[in-house]
C-alpha cells in the first residue's frame, strides 16, 4: 500500500478504489465522506447511482497526510475540475503579496468546526497544481504539464499576488521546467520571460532564437516582448551577423616567398578566400554552424600545390572556427 493511498484512508470511510490520472486521485466510498465535501460553494461530491458509490478527485501531492511539512495542511483549495489540493495557508500567504488574491487568511466563522475551510478557485486543476508546486517550491515535472498549462500558471500568479520573479529562478524547479520547452517553443517562451522581465530565462533561451526569422514576429508578439527585449533580440542577431563577416573578412596569411610560390603565386589563394567568405558572408545567418564554415572553405585546399599555402588555409579555417565559436550566442 503506497503513502498516497494511505492518506487518501485518514479521511475516507472504506474506500474501496483509487483511480490515479495526471495530479488527482478518485476516491470511490459508500460511505460520507467528511472533509472535503461540505463546502459552500457548492458539493464536487459525485455519486454513482449504479454502486451507490461517491466519487471525490483529490490531488496526489496535496493531500492529508501529505509530508512536506511537519504540520497538517489547514486549508482546502478546489479547482474549477473538482479536485481538492489540501495546502497550508502560512505558505501561501508568505509567497503572496494580496492573500492569495484575498482568499487568505480565511476568518474563523467561515468553516465548520473542526474542518479545514474550503476555497473554490477558477483554475482547472493541471495549472493549479502548477502554481502550488511553484509556492512549494516542488518540481512539477513527473506529472508532464504542457508548455501551454506552464504559461497558462506563470500568466496567473500575479493574480494570486505571486511575483514570477521570486518562483522563476536558476535554482528553481520551475525554471528548469520551462526551460526544457525552449527548443520547441523558442519564441514563446522569450516572449513570457520578456513580459516578466525575467532575464535569466530570457537570456538562457534566446541562444535557441538564432535561427528563428525575426520577420515572422507579429505585432502582438512584439507587443507582448516588450521594447528592451526585443531590441536585444535583435541586437543579439546583427550583432552575429556583423561579427560574422569580421572574422571571415582576413585571408590567410601568407607565407615566406619560395621558388615555386612568390607572393603573386599566393594572391591565388587570397581571391579564392575572398570568393568563398563573400559567399558565406552574404547569407550571414546568426545560427551558422562551424561545420557548414569548414565544409565551404575546406575545398579550397585542392586547387592548391603548395604545402605552405595549404597549411596558411588549415591555420586560417582553424583559427576562425575559434573565433567564431566564442561570438556570443546570448542576448
Amino acid at each position: 500500500m503506497d503513502s498516497d493511498w494511505e492518506s487518501v484512508m485518514q479521511f475516507v470511510s472504506d474506500p474501496l478504489d483509487v483511480d490515479y490520472s495526471n495530479n488527482k486521485q478518485n476516491v470511490r466510498s459508500p460511505m460520507q465522506v467528511p472533509t472535503p465535501p461540505q463546502s459552500h460553494d457548492g458539493s464536487p461530491v459525485m455519486d454513482d447511482p449504479s454502486e451507490g458509490h461517491t466519487l471525490v478527485s483529490v490531488s496526489t501531492t496535496f493531500f492529508p497526510g501529505a509530508q512536506h511539512l511537519p504540520v497538517q495542511p489547514d486549508t482546502v483549495l478546489l479547482s474549477s475540475d473538482n479536485v481538492f489540493f489540501y495546502v497550508h495557508s502560512h505558505l501561501l500567504i508568505a509567497a503572496s503579496e494580496n492573500g492569495f488574491r484575498g482568499h487568505l487568511p480565511q476568518p474563523p466563522s467561515s468553516s465548520k468546526q473542526g474542518q479545514n475551510p474550503i476555497i473554490s478557485l477558477p483554475e482547472n486543476s493541471k495549472v493549479l497544481n502548477v502554481i502550488l508546486h511553484a509556492v512549494y517550491d516542488m518540481s512539477c515535472a513527473h506529472y508532464s504539464p504542457t508548455f501551454p498549462c506552464l504559461v497558462s500558471a506563470v500568466n496567473r500568479l500575479p493574480v494570486y499576488g505571486i511575483r514570477p520573479k521570486s518562483r522563476i529562478a536558476p535554482s528553481m524547479p520551475l525554471f528548469s521546467i520551462l526551460l526544457s520547452h525552449a527548443p520547441l517553443y523558442p519564441i514563446e517562451l522569450y516572449a513570457l520571460a520578456a513580459s516578466f522581465d525575467l532575464y535569466d530565462l530570457a537570456v538562457s533561451t534566446s541562444s535557441h532564437l538564432l535561427s528563428f526569422s525575426l520577420a515572422t514576429i507579429t505585432d502582438e508578439m512584439a507587443e507582448r516582448i516588450g521594447p528592451v527585449y526585443l531590441k536585444r533580440l535583435f541586437f543579439l542577431h546583427f550583432g552575429r551577423s556583423d561579427a560574422l563577416k569580421r572574422v571571415l573578412l582576413p585571408p590567410p596569411h601568407p607565407h615566406a616567398p619560395t621558388p615555386l610560390c612568390d607572393f603573386t603565386e599566393q594572391k591565388k589563394l587570397t581571391r579564392a578566400w575572398a570568393l568563398a567568405s563573400a559567399y558565406l558572408a552574404w547569407d550571414a545567418r546568426p545560427d551558422l554552424s562551424t561545420s557548414t564554415m569548414e565544409s565551404a572553405l575546406r575545398p579550397l585546399a585542392e586547387h592548391l600545390t603548395c604545402e605552405g599555402c595549404q597549411q596558411a588555409l588549415r591555420d586560417r579555417i582553424k583559427n576562425l572556427v575559434v573565433q567564431w565559436s566564442v561570438v556570443k550566442r546570448t542576448i
